[in-house]
Protein backbone atom coordinates (compact mmCIF):
# COMPACT_ATOMS: atom_id res chain seq x y z
CA UNK A 1 0.00 0.00 0.00
CA UNK A 2 3.05 2.61 1.08
CA UNK A 3 4.42 1.25 -2.24
CA UNK A 4 1.66 2.03 -4.31
CA UNK A 5 1.31 6.07 -2.72
CA UNK A 6 4.54 6.59 -3.59
CA UNK A 7 4.45 5.27 -6.51
CA UNK A 8 1.07 7.66 -7.52
CA UNK A 9 3.09 10.49 -5.84
CA UNK A 10 5.56 10.49 -8.16
CA UNK A 11 3.51 9.99 -11.00
CA UNK A 12 1.26 13.21 -9.92
CA UNK A 13 4.96 15.36 -9.69
CA UNK A 14 5.56 14.29 -12.97
CA UNK A 15 2.19 15.34 -14.70
CA UNK A 16 2.77 18.67 -12.69
CA UNK A 17 5.98 19.37 -14.29
CA UNK A 18 5.04 18.11 -17.53
CA UNK A 19 2.07 20.76 -17.34
CA UNK A 20 4.37 23.35 -16.13
CA UNK A 21 6.77 22.86 -19.10
CA UNK A 22 4.30 22.93 -21.88
CA UNK A 23 2.77 26.28 -20.40
CA UNK A 24 6.21 27.75 -20.30
CA UNK A 25 5.96 31.22 -23.12
CA UNK A 26 8.65 29.74 -26.17
CA UNK A 27 10.12 33.65 -26.04
CA UNK A 28 10.02 35.52 -22.65
CA UNK A 29 9.29 31.92 -20.59
CA UNK A 30 7.54 34.00 -17.31
CA UNK A 31 6.83 32.27 -14.29
CA UNK A 32 2.87 31.29 -14.60
CA UNK A 33 0.49 34.34 -13.37
CA UNK A 34 -2.94 34.91 -12.25
CA UNK A 35 -5.36 35.63 -15.67
CA UNK A 36 -5.80 39.31 -16.10
CA UNK A 37 -9.76 40.48 -17.28
CA UNK A 38 -11.13 38.76 -20.16
CA UNK A 39 -9.52 35.57 -18.94
CA UNK A 40 -5.62 36.94 -20.65
CA UNK A 41 -2.65 36.80 -18.34
CA UNK A 42 0.11 38.69 -18.12
CA UNK A 43 2.37 37.45 -20.17
CA UNK A 44 -0.02 37.38 -22.75
CA UNK A 45 -0.77 41.28 -22.18
CA UNK A 46 3.24 41.91 -22.37
CA UNK A 47 3.43 40.32 -25.71
CA UNK A 48 0.51 41.74 -27.18
CA UNK A 49 1.87 45.30 -25.79
CA UNK A 50 5.33 44.28 -27.84
CA UNK A 51 3.45 43.16 -30.86
CA UNK A 52 1.60 46.41 -31.19
CA UNK A 53 4.89 48.74 -30.59
CA UNK A 54 6.03 46.61 -33.57
CA UNK A 55 2.72 47.03 -35.58
CA UNK A 56 3.29 51.02 -34.95
CA UNK A 57 -0.22 50.53 -33.64
CA UNK A 58 1.30 51.97 -29.65
CA UNK A 59 2.99 54.97 -29.91
CA UNK A 60 4.95 57.34 -28.39
CA UNK A 61 5.55 55.72 -24.93
CA UNK A 62 8.16 57.05 -22.61
CA UNK A 63 8.75 54.23 -20.74
CA UNK A 64 7.41 50.52 -21.05
CA UNK A 65 4.69 49.55 -18.66
CA UNK A 66 6.35 48.30 -15.14
CA UNK A 67 4.79 44.80 -15.02
CA UNK A 68 5.73 44.16 -18.41
CA UNK A 69 9.84 45.18 -17.81
CA UNK A 70 10.88 42.00 -17.16
CA UNK A 71 9.56 40.27 -20.08
CA UNK A 72 10.69 43.05 -22.86
CA UNK A 73 14.64 42.52 -20.95
CA UNK A 74 13.83 38.56 -21.70
CA UNK A 75 12.68 39.24 -25.20
CA UNK A 76 15.52 42.01 -26.16
CA UNK A 77 17.97 39.07 -24.66
CA UNK A 78 17.09 36.35 -26.12
CA UNK A 79 17.17 34.01 -29.25
CA UNK A 80 13.92 34.93 -31.02
CA UNK A 81 15.06 38.60 -31.15
CA UNK A 82 17.91 37.75 -32.88
CA UNK A 83 16.13 35.13 -34.86
CA UNK A 84 13.36 38.23 -35.69
CA UNK A 85 16.18 40.66 -36.59
CA UNK A 86 17.37 38.04 -38.97
CA UNK A 87 14.28 37.19 -40.62
CA UNK A 88 13.92 40.79 -41.33
CA UNK A 89 17.19 41.08 -42.94
CA UNK A 90 16.68 38.13 -45.14
CA UNK A 91 14.20 40.13 -46.70
CA UNK A 92 16.58 42.19 -47.37
CA UNK A 93 18.76 40.19 -48.66
CA UNK A 94 15.79 39.15 -51.14
CA UNK A 95 14.79 42.38 -52.19
CA UNK A 96 18.58 43.10 -53.00
CA UNK A 97 18.34 40.30 -55.74
CA UNK A 98 15.62 41.13 -57.63
CA UNK A 99 14.92 45.07 -56.86
CA UNK A 100 17.71 47.22 -58.36
CA UNK A 101 18.57 48.37 -61.43
CA UNK A 102 21.59 49.83 -60.96
CA UNK A 103 22.64 52.58 -63.62
CA UNK A 104 26.38 52.42 -62.76
CA UNK A 105 26.29 56.33 -62.21
CA UNK A 106 27.02 56.58 -58.49
CA UNK A 107 23.42 57.24 -57.40
CA UNK A 108 22.07 53.98 -56.38
CA UNK A 109 21.57 54.65 -52.49
CA UNK A 110 20.67 52.17 -49.31
CA UNK A 111 20.01 53.90 -45.96
CA UNK A 112 21.24 52.84 -42.39
CA UNK A 113 19.69 53.81 -38.80
CA UNK A 114 22.53 53.61 -36.59
CA UNK A 115 21.48 52.44 -32.94
CA UNK A 116 19.41 49.60 -32.81
CA UNK A 117 20.05 48.95 -36.30
CA UNK A 118 23.91 48.58 -36.70
CA UNK A 119 25.02 48.85 -33.19
CA UNK A 120 23.28 47.36 -30.34
CA UNK A 121 21.68 49.75 -27.04
CA UNK A 122 21.10 46.62 -25.40
CA UNK A 123 23.58 46.62 -23.12
CA UNK A 124 23.18 49.99 -22.24
CA UNK A 125 18.98 49.30 -21.67
CA UNK A 126 20.25 46.07 -19.59
CA UNK A 127 21.62 48.57 -16.72
CA UNK A 128 18.77 51.29 -17.29
CA UNK A 129 15.62 49.33 -16.72
CA UNK A 130 15.03 47.27 -19.98
CA UNK A 131 13.35 51.06 -21.08
CA UNK A 132 11.36 51.33 -17.40
CA UNK A 133 13.07 54.21 -16.37
CA UNK A 134 12.57 57.64 -19.04
CA UNK A 135 15.32 58.05 -21.33
CA UNK A 136 18.12 59.93 -19.62
CA UNK A 137 19.88 61.58 -23.24
CA UNK A 138 23.16 62.57 -20.94
CA UNK A 139 23.74 59.28 -19.59
CA UNK A 140 22.77 57.63 -22.96
CA UNK A 141 25.55 59.86 -24.71
CA UNK A 142 27.93 59.06 -21.87
CA UNK A 143 28.03 55.54 -22.58
CA UNK A 144 27.84 55.90 -26.91
CA UNK A 145 30.74 57.89 -26.05
CA UNK A 146 32.73 54.51 -24.65
CA UNK A 147 32.20 53.10 -28.08
CA UNK A 148 31.31 49.80 -26.93
CA UNK A 149 27.86 49.33 -28.84
CA UNK A 150 28.33 45.53 -30.41
CA UNK A 151 27.09 45.33 -33.91
CA UNK A 152 24.25 43.94 -35.35
CA UNK A 153 25.24 40.69 -36.59
CA UNK A 154 22.88 39.92 -39.30
CA UNK A 155 23.13 43.32 -39.96
CA UNK A 156 26.53 44.18 -40.40
CA UNK A 157 26.72 40.98 -43.49
CA UNK A 158 24.18 43.16 -45.03
CA UNK A 159 26.14 46.52 -45.10
CA UNK A 160 28.92 44.68 -46.93
CA UNK A 161 27.00 43.08 -49.38
CA UNK A 162 25.17 46.22 -50.34
CA UNK A 163 28.51 47.73 -50.46
CA UNK A 164 29.58 44.84 -52.76
CA UNK A 165 27.01 45.79 -55.28
CA UNK A 166 28.14 49.44 -55.91
CA UNK A 167 25.29 50.73 -53.84
CA UNK A 168 26.00 54.35 -51.81
CA UNK A 169 25.62 53.87 -47.96
CA UNK A 170 24.08 56.88 -46.16
CA UNK A 171 24.28 56.49 -42.16
CA UNK A 172 21.06 59.38 -41.07
CA UNK A 173 21.28 58.40 -37.17
CA UNK A 174 19.08 60.53 -34.48
CA UNK A 175 22.19 60.67 -32.43
CA UNK A 176 23.38 64.37 -32.10
CA UNK A 177 26.68 65.97 -33.40
CA UNK A 178 28.04 65.66 -30.28
CA UNK A 179 28.49 61.90 -30.20
CA UNK A 180 30.30 62.09 -33.79
CA UNK A 181 33.84 60.84 -33.21
CA UNK A 182 32.50 58.53 -30.73
CA UNK A 183 29.73 56.74 -33.37
CA UNK A 184 32.41 56.99 -36.08
CA UNK A 185 35.29 55.13 -33.49
CA UNK A 186 32.51 52.86 -32.91
CA UNK A 187 31.46 51.97 -35.98
CA UNK A 188 34.37 51.39 -37.57
CA UNK A 189 35.14 49.33 -34.37
CA UNK A 190 32.58 46.72 -34.92
CA UNK A 191 33.84 46.40 -38.48
CA UNK A 192 31.54 48.88 -40.56
CA UNK A 193 33.13 51.53 -43.37
CA UNK A 194 33.18 53.07 -46.80
CA UNK A 195 29.63 54.46 -46.14
CA UNK A 196 29.23 57.32 -48.43
CA UNK A 197 27.88 59.95 -45.59
CA UNK A 198 26.85 59.94 -41.46
CA UNK A 199 24.22 62.46 -40.99
CA UNK A 200 23.53 63.74 -36.93
CA UNK A 201 21.02 66.14 -35.57
CA UNK A 202 22.83 69.46 -35.40
CA UNK A 203 21.91 72.68 -33.37
CA UNK A 204 19.22 73.61 -36.27
CA UNK A 205 17.85 70.18 -35.80
CA UNK A 206 17.24 69.72 -32.57
CA UNK A 207 13.35 71.34 -32.28
CA UNK A 208 12.75 69.10 -34.97
CA UNK A 209 10.91 65.65 -34.88
CA UNK A 210 12.90 63.07 -35.47
CA UNK A 211 10.36 61.90 -38.23
CA UNK A 212 10.98 65.35 -40.21
CA UNK A 213 14.74 65.52 -39.53
CA UNK A 214 15.28 62.01 -41.46
CA UNK A 215 12.84 63.37 -44.23
CA UNK A 216 14.60 65.89 -44.89
CA UNK A 217 18.06 64.56 -44.82
CA UNK A 218 16.43 61.99 -47.56
CA UNK A 219 15.02 65.16 -49.63
CA UNK A 220 18.34 66.62 -49.80
CA UNK A 221 19.71 63.21 -51.20
CA UNK A 222 16.93 62.37 -53.40
CA UNK A 223 16.12 65.97 -54.74
CA UNK A 224 19.56 67.80 -54.41
CA UNK A 225 22.04 65.27 -55.34
CA UNK A 226 19.79 62.99 -57.16
CA UNK A 227 20.17 59.43 -55.63
CA UNK A 228 17.86 56.71 -55.84
CA UNK A 229 17.39 54.69 -52.60
CA UNK A 230 16.68 51.33 -52.89
CA UNK A 231 16.24 50.20 -49.35
CA UNK A 232 16.43 51.68 -45.62
CA UNK A 233 16.79 50.00 -42.00
CA UNK A 234 15.72 50.69 -39.04
CA UNK A 235 14.75 50.06 -35.43
CA UNK A 236 11.80 53.23 -35.45
CA UNK A 237 9.23 53.55 -37.59
CA UNK A 238 10.04 57.77 -37.90
CA UNK A 239 12.78 56.20 -40.20
CA UNK A 240 10.15 55.77 -42.93
CA UNK A 241 7.92 58.45 -42.66
CA UNK A 242 7.27 61.19 -44.92
CA UNK A 243 8.85 61.63 -48.42
CA UNK A 244 10.56 60.84 -50.44
CA UNK A 245 10.14 57.25 -50.09
CA UNK A 246 12.33 54.32 -50.81
CA UNK A 247 11.72 51.46 -52.79
CA UNK A 248 11.23 49.41 -49.54
CA UNK A 249 11.52 49.71 -46.06
CA UNK A 250 12.32 47.17 -43.58
CA UNK A 251 11.57 47.27 -39.51
CA UNK A 252 13.83 46.01 -36.92
CA UNK A 253 12.32 45.00 -33.77
CA UNK A 254 12.71 47.13 -30.62
CA UNK A 255 10.01 47.44 -27.97
CA UNK A 256 12.86 49.63 -25.61
CA UNK A 257 11.94 52.67 -26.81
CA UNK A 258 10.04 55.28 -29.15
CA UNK A 259 11.86 57.74 -31.19
CA UNK A 260 9.05 60.18 -33.08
Amino acid sequence: MALRNVLLLLALVSLCNGLEIADRWNILNPERRAPLLGGASLKNYCESWRLNVELNNIRGFEVVPQECISYIGKYMTSTQYKTDSQRAIEQCHLHLTSCCTLRGDGKDAWIFDVDDTLLSTVPYFKIHGFGGEKLNVTSLEAWMRKTKAPALEHTLKLFHEILGKGIKIFLISSRRECVRDATVDNLIKEGYHGWSGLTLRGLDDEYKGVRNYKAEARRRLVEEEGYRIWGIVSDQWSSFDGGPAAERTFKLPNSLYYVS
